[in-house]
Parts: structure tokens; sequence; C-alpha cells
């Protein structure tokens, strides 16, 4: 398994990673953010999801403070995904662990935990992770330059196109998977009775209303696990 079986292996998130990355370019360009600031978030952050959500709350005037904890709530995940990824790879220098550590995604992290062996080596991750990380960065950049090019009546109307997309990412996940639908409904409500009763403004509303959904579907999924 060497870095070209990774390049290889992480071909298909590349090219799924385009119009993604594209719209996200083209998206930070409509909210306000330059080039370099789109592809330096790209570069540093690497979170499609929650660079997505950090957009949104940038373009409120969101505390930057929050921004990151939002990020930090949003990817709390990648604790888990990185320490089940750890007993597969081959022992190696932290340092190199640290590096493909950042890179791992939900797609990589799939591409990199369904590998029929154990002991993958650290130049077949690096592999799938360059391809995957430039895909990511590359194409940020080209969205923003296409953005800069549309006309300004498109260029707004984009806007709103960051909304429709996450209810087309939240639509589909919801079909058949009543958790999920909770966690929706009882964000939205925690949410809406946070910031429309004052209480706390748009980022800390949204860090709350994330993890007490959470919070909440578990323990009700809890108890109705010990009913039945």
């Amino acid at each position: 398994m060497t870095f070209t079986n990774g390049i290889r292996a992480g071909l298909s998130i590349a090219i799924g990673y385009c119009p993604i990355a594209l719209t996200f370019g083209l998206l930070a360009k409509t909210t306000g953010l330059s080039m370099w600031e789109a592809t330096a978030m790209s570069m540093f952050v690497f979170a499609g999801a929650a660079q997505y959500i950090s957009l949104t709350l940038i373009s409120t005037g969101v505390d930057p403070i929050l921004i990151v904890l939002n990020t930090f709530v949003v990817n709390i995940r990648h604790f888990l995904m990185t320490a089940s990824l750890n007993e597969k790879m081959q022992p190696d220098a932290r340092w190199k662990k640290a590096i493909y550590a950042f890179g791992v995604t939900d797609e990589t992290f799939s591409v990199l935990a369904t590998q029929k062996r154990d002991n993958i080596r650290t130049s077949f991750a690096a592999g799938v992770i360059l391809i995957s990380y430039g895909s990511w960065v590359v194409f940020t950049a080209l969205g923003h330059v296409i953005g800069a090019n549309l006309p300004a009546f498109l260029q707004a109307a984009m806007s709103i196109a960051l909304y429709a997309m996450f209810v087309g990412l939240l639509v589909p996940s919801m079909k058949g998977n009543r958790k999920v639908a909770l966690l929706a409904l009882f964000g939205a409500v925690i949410h809406c009775a946070l910031y429309w009763s004052g209480l706390l403004s748009t980022g800390w509303a949204i860090l709350v209303a994330t993890l007490g959904s959470a919070i909440l579907v578990e323990i009700l999924y809890a108890r109705k696990g010990r009913v039945a």
C-alpha cells in the first residue's frame, strides 16, 4: 500500500469534493471573503460542514470565538474517528500522525477505515489525504474566482443558496431516520426560543441548540431503551 495506491484510492473523494468546494468558494465570495481568506480557510480548517456554517456566522457578524467554538462542536466526532483510525495505522512518529490526523474527514476516514488490512502504511494515508486536500483547496479558490466574475445580481442571489444547501443536506438524511429528524426539530426549537427571546445571540444560540438537542435526543433514546 504505497503513496501512489493512496492517491488512487482518494481520487473518488477528490472528484466528489470538486462541486462542494466550488460552491463554498463561490459562497465565500458572496459573503465578503477575499480569495485569500476563503482559500486560507480551506487550507487551515479543511472541514466542509464547519466551513459552510462559518460563512453563515461570518455574514451575521458573530464573534470569532463563537465561530471557533461552533466549529469545535460540529467536528467533535473527529476525536472518535482518529482514535478508531489509530488502531489500524502502522506505528509511527507522533508528528506524522498529527499531520495525517489533520486530513481526516468523513470521506478520508471511510476510505482508510474500510481497508481490509491492519497496519495501514502512513504513505498510503498520505496519498488519500493529499489528493483530497488538494482538490478541496484548489477548487475553493477556483469557485471564488468564478464567483467574482458573476454579475452582481447573481452574487447577491447566491447568498440564498447557502440556506438551500443546508436544507438539501438535511432533508435526505431525515428520511427514514427518526433520530436525525428529532435532532433537527429540537435544535430548531431551542435555537428559535433562545434567539427570538433575546436570551442569546446567534452564535451562542446555535452552539447551545446543537449541544442541547444532542443531549435531549440521547436521553430520550436511553429512556426508550430501558423501557423496552
